[in-house]
């Protein structure tokens, strides 16, 4: 063990043979590093440290044809496979915008990248893995059996870092938002949110009042908010299920959104989670994480922009759900009669 208490690059890899089913999120946590921290240890043997750079990164993406993308936060984890096409870069925000692959990207927290090599039970797994400050995992990309496995070393010379040692130097994770309300300002919260006509306009508002999304929500009342039961997600799933309609699934973190439209098709919650496992699509969410969900409606130009978003007990928003109107297709009606059925909280009186 290192003097600073972190465990040296050849204990984590004996951990790791020791562990092989073992969560890599899970099994940084237990040894008390971050997850780029476990990855780093690799380098040299199944790891190459790149330049994080989103431009370099999405270009090698774009190249290697039909991947699954990844992004996930503490309690939620989505999955779309498709390829990379039409890339938008940005010093501050870039995106990826295509049928398959939808992504908000920030590129100052994308601080650490690697490409990693991992033998399985079903072959040699290749990824693109991408971490902030801190260690957390912020965008990973799979290559799949259609994957141009041929492009894959070009690009990973191509990016590699000068610096290839196998140990990682990390910061301190950014402390959690708490939810922030200005009860002195609820009546102008109220009235300019009645004036959207975009749903980005959101966070403008709320940050001139000095406050927050969680903290509007809890103070702006009906008809702008209503607070669900925590179960309700489970409800809402299973309703888009039935129905078979249209939905925009964001699950994002500091330095990534993913988004995916189209339907739910597959549910098998197990245990703790609710899963979804359609062909192009998997979502995994902790349930027993969420603590408070919203049905948010904000207008805009196109009409009312109706959600169901859910954030845990420490105020971390972990997906929002829209309708989704587009292609001559407007699933937002039904959307909407669903989130209108969906169970209030229950607030216990004396």
């Amino acid at each position: 063990m290192a003097l600073d208490g972190i465990p040296t690059p050849e204990e984590i890899r004996r951990a790791e043979m020791d562990n092989p089913r073992t969560r890599e999120s899970d099994l940084a946590g237990s040894l008390g590093i971050s997850e780029a921290q476990l990855v780093s240890a690799r380098v040299g043997r199944s790891a190459t440290r790149l330049v994080p750079d989103p431009d370099g990164l999405m270009a090698a993406a774009c190249a290697l044809g039909e991947v699954m993308a990844l992004t996930r936060n503490r309690s939620v984890v989505h999955e779309k496979s498709g390829t990379y096409a039409n890339y938008h870069s940005g010093a501050h925000a870039a995106m990826v915008l295509n049928d398959d692959i939808d992504l908000r990207i920030f590129p100052k927290h994308w601080r650490h990248a690697f490409a990693v090599e991992k033998a399985t039970e079903a072959g040699v797994s290749r990824s693109l893995q991408v971490f902030d400050a801190a260690g957390d995992a912020v965008h990973k990309i799979f290559l799949r059996d259609g994957s141009n496995v041929d492009k894959w070393g070009i690009w990973v010379d191509k990016l590699r870092h000068e610096d290839q040692s196998e140990t990682l130097a990390v910061s301190a994770r950014a402390p959690v938002e708490v939810a922030r309300s200005n009860p002195d300002k609820l009546d102008v919260l109220r009235q300019e949110w009645a004036r959207l006509t975009d749903t980005h306009q959101f966070l403008t508002l709320t940050a001139r009042l000095r406050m927050n999304r969680l903290g509007a929500y809890r103070i702006a009342g009906v008809p702008f908010v209503r607070q669900l039961e925590p179960d309700a997600v489970k409800d809402m799933l299973q309703a888009v299920q039935v129905a078979g309609i249209g939905v925009m699934v964001f699950v994002g973190n500091r330095g990534c959104i993913q988004i995916h439209s189209g339907p739910i098709q597959t549910l098998k919650p197990t245990g703790p989670w609710q899963n979804v496992l359609d062909t192009g699509f998997n979502l995994h969410l902790r349930q027993d994480h969420v603590a408070e969900v919203w049905a948010v409606d904000k207008p805009t130009k196109r009409g009312p922009a109706v959600s169901v978003e859910a954030f845990d007990a420490e105020g971390r928003l972990i997906f929002q759900i829209f309708g989704v109107g587009k292609d001559g297709k407007d699933d937002r009606p039904a959307w909407r009669d669903i989130v209108a059925g969906l169970p209030d909280l229950a607030i216990e009186t004396a």
